[in-house]
């Protein structure tokens, strides 16, 4: 292995054919964002905080998707090579998994290289998560990416790729001052739910060991971080093949819609995926990777207005 400077490799081949950027695009919170990065080729960058420190990290699948190349550099460089396996969804276990409906069955066709990732990176799902609460998409993804491009730090490495940024620590979110929230836009529920989950992020990482259903328990103990969110890092940072988004304003309706051809709430869709036990999860990202969603009647949400402009 080379020096982390010149960039740190590890090549292997995992157990089944393998569709890196469908495993991984979950990783990416909105265009905008300069933590993630696709090739041409079909590799894909992440730049994260990682036990270790910074590191960016180049994942790249070869000949039929079998073998898979990791790049990192940076001082989390070591860290982020050894737990890679899991970022691809190495770990994940299908086992048990029946398509019970025709649509679950032609996602399931389409994507069988798809995988149900394990970053193990608590804080680097939460946070992205707690910005996403009760607003649109687009709000989302402009609250985070704004905040990461203010306070972020410039990536290390990889070479030739300028312009990616490693998102704050958690002292780092700490510092941001109330008003650079408010300007993102992040309401004050949401800037002060970041406040508390950095005030015990040690603790939290620690749930990156801890089976998904009890993580998940732990974590909405948290004030602040409800079920959908404590689903939203479930299903990227450990591994958890059944954390449904409860609570999700479309999730509900539009797997109802793909299985049922009728929207449901979010006990129909307890209801509906009650023979999918264990895997719940993986049904929801299935459908939405095979672009499953309701037709949509009437205007979309428009993102919020009332928050405070950032001046200078």
């Amino acid at each position: 292995m080379s020096g982390v400077d010149e960039g740190s490799q590890r090549t292997w081949r995992t157990p089944r054919p393998l569709q890196l950027g469908a495993v991984l695009a979950v990783f990416q919170r909105g265009p905008g964002d300069r933590s993630y990065r696709s090739g041409p080729d079909g590799s894909v960058i992440r730049c994260v905080r990682t036990p270790g420190g910074p590191a960016s990290v180049r994942l790249v699948a070869t000949p039929r998707h079998t073998e898979v190349t990791v790049t990192a550099w940076g001082p989390g460089a070591a860290w982020a090579l050894h737990h890679a396996p899991d970022w691809v969804g190495d770990g994940d276990d299908a086992s048990g998994f029946e398509p019970r409906h025709p649509a679950v069955a032609q996602a399931w066709r389409r994507f069988g290289g798809w995988r149900v990732p394990a970053s193990r990176l608590v804080l680097d799902a939460l946070l992205p998560a707690i910005i996403e609460q009760k607003v649109t998409g687009q709000e989302a993804f402009r609250g985070y990416t704004t905040l990461v491009r203010r306070f972020g730090a410039v990536a290390p490495g990889p070479p030739g790729e300028s312009g990616m940024l490693v998102p704050p620590d958690a002292d780092g979110w700490r510092r941001i001052p109330s008003w650079e929230f408010l300007s993102a836009p992040v309401d004050f529920a949401r800037a002060d739910t970041i406040q508390r989950v950095c005030r015990v992020a040690d603790t939290l990482g620690r749930l990156a060991a801890v089976p998904g259903p009890e993580a998940r328990v732990r974590l909405q103990t948290v004030p602040g971080v409800g079920r959908w969110t404590a689903a939203e890092v479930a299903q990227r940072a450990l591994g958890d093949a059944d954390a449904v988004s409860f609570g999700d304003y479309h999730v509900a309706k539009n797997i109802g819609w793909a299985l049922t051809g009728a929207e449901v709430d979010d006990d129909g869709l307890k209801e509906l995926l009650e023979p999918y036990a264990g895997h719940r999860y993986r049904v929801q990202r299935l459908l939405e990777l095979g672009g499953y969603s309701r037709p949509r009647r009437g205007a979309r949400m428009a993102p919020r207005t009332h928050l405070p402009a950032r001046r200078g």
